[in-house]
């Protein structure tokens, strides 16, 4: 009996594990040289008050987020993880696009 309850406790571990390292990972890099790292470390390197850019800018990137869970949290109620796998590729696709083109179009 308790081997089970431990596999249980087990998966439900490694899904925590795994869901919060994907993240982490995920987003850490995606923040990496974009534009709101500069303008964080701008806002640090002009006031002389690191820590209180670090809090507003921490807070900043936890509220945007917290609105970026309640959305993906109402959308996969609304469609399917397939559907919205489809879609937020397509997007991504397009901007790609948009944005080859925007570059591009200098030299054209």
């Amino acid at each position: 009996m308790n081997s089970k309850s431990d596999k249980k406790d087990n998966n439900i571990e490694k899904s925590f594990l795994s869901i919060f390292i994907t993240t982490f990972s995920t987003i850490f890099i995606a923040e990496l040289g974009d534009k709101t790292q500069i303008a964080t470390l701008m806002l640090s390197a002009e006031s002389g008050r690191p820590i209180i850019v670090f809090i507003g800018s921490s807070l900043a990137l936890i509220s945007s987020s917290v609105v970026g869970v309640l959305i993906g949290k109402w959308l996969s109620k609304k469609i399917s993880p397939s559907k919205f796998a489809l879609f937020t590729g397509a997007l991504m696709v397009i901007i790609s696009v948009f944005l080859a083109y925007d570059t591009f179009k200098i030299y054209i």
